[in-house]
């Protein structure tokens, strides 16, 4: 059985990240506030890195060192963000994404193939992802200020046991949900220092995600986000932002093996079967472990702008939406040898509606 089964790659899969002001905020008492956002990330090596990785079997609680080799992880992202003002100062937001995730990359490195160079296979699905519910209060409203905290909880709704081309359950990290409760904390803070002008504003969130039902713990994540917004006409808004995220190493409960190399290779000619061969193995103990090659930081500087529909065209439908794009451009990055996110996008829409008085 061990020697049919196969481990998978603890992949890297992350989406972009920016501050939208509409969906940071909290809408006025009775208004409801739409936001429909689609969000590309991709994800490659970086210059300087093999991409070489452990790998991860979940169904055999294992952690094998060196197993896999990385190509390319692509996220898509459709995300239907609600929020709605209970009070003026109080409000709900409801987070529905819906995922769409192409990974590739060599699999079985010292075991598979005729040199142990390994096997290509790929990964691709879609789906819901964890929807997040938060609760949002404005501890600071003024004419010229806001200081908005909030709490969340991310719900494990979306996908977490789907299977790779080879038939075999792929790792927690690139599924499309992390199989557990989530934990979120925010604050959001702006300031007009030109009135209807100029715009300063800043975004912090910590995440913290639950062991899930097959060992696998996300690591916590950090965000800090910073940046200016400029009324260039009454109609366009440019926008600027520097965005960084330090994302903790992820653990897993299993036992330990690494991938067999060209030095387990002993013996006269023909080598014995030790390479290419099963991994080895380190410590059968299953024990909570930081997995390799997890675990990142990320620096991007963020232009945007913003265009309100309502300015450009009187018409009833057009009234409180506005129409936003960002690219998310990295500064600095390192991902311990794992895939690295290039540059992203951002496309939405946001419309209100004042659905109680």
């Amino acid at each position: 059985m061990i020697a049919a089964s196969s481990a998978q790659a603890s992949c890297g899969s992350v989406t972009c990240f920016v501050i939208i002001g509409s969906q940071q905020q909290v809408p006025q008492k009775g208004l409801l506030t739409v936001n429909t956002i689609y969000n590309y990330t991709p994800m490659r090596l970086q210059n300087g890195t093999s991409g070489v990785i452990s790998a991860v079997e979940p169904a055999d609680r294992l952690l094998i060192l060196d197993h896999h080799q990385e190509i390319q992880t692509i996220t898509q992202t459709y995300t239907m963000n609600l929020n709605y003002g209970v009070t003026d100062r109080f409000g709900l937001e409801v987070n529905i994404p819906f995922l769409n995730r192409q990974h590739k990359h060599i699999d079985g490195l010292g075991e598979d193939g005729m040199n142990g160079e390994g096997e290509a296979q790929s990964f691709s699905d879609n789906g819901i992802g964890d929807m997040t519910v938060t609760a949002k209060y404005n501890v600071l409203p003024t004419l010229r200020s806001m200081v908005v905290t909030g709490f969340g909880v991310q719900l494990p709704t979306g996908k977490h046991n789907q299977t790779d081309s080879t038939g075999e359950v792929t790792e927690s990290s690139i599924q499309l949900g992390r199989g557990q409760l989530g934990l979120i904390g925010t604050i959001y803070q702006t300031y007009e220092l030109i009135p209807h002008k100029l715009n300063q504003m800043a975004f912090a969130s910590y995440r913290h995600t639950f062991r899930n039902n097959e060992g696998y713990q996300f690591g916590d994540e950090y965000l800090l986000n910073v940046g200016l917004n400029y009324v260039a006409q009454p109609w366009l808004t440019l926008m600027g932002q520097f965005n960084y995220r330090y994302l903790v190493h992820d653990n897993m409960s299993a036992s330990l093996e690494r991938s067999a190399t060209p030095a387990d290779c002993v013996g006269p000619v023909p080598c014995p079967p030790t390479f290419p061969g099963e991994p080895i193995p380190i410590d059968s103990t299953i024990k909570d472990r930081r997995v390799p090659n997890t675990g990142s930081t990320y620096l991007a500087f963020t232009p945007g702008f913003q265009m309100s529909v309502s300015e450009l065209v009187k018409a009833p439908w057009a009234q409180m939406t506005s129409l936003y794009f960002y690219s998310q451009i990295p500064v600095a990055r390192d991902a311990n040898n794992n895939l690295v996110q290039g540059t992203s996008f951002v496309f939405g829409l946001t419309r209100s509606f004042q659905v109680s008085q």
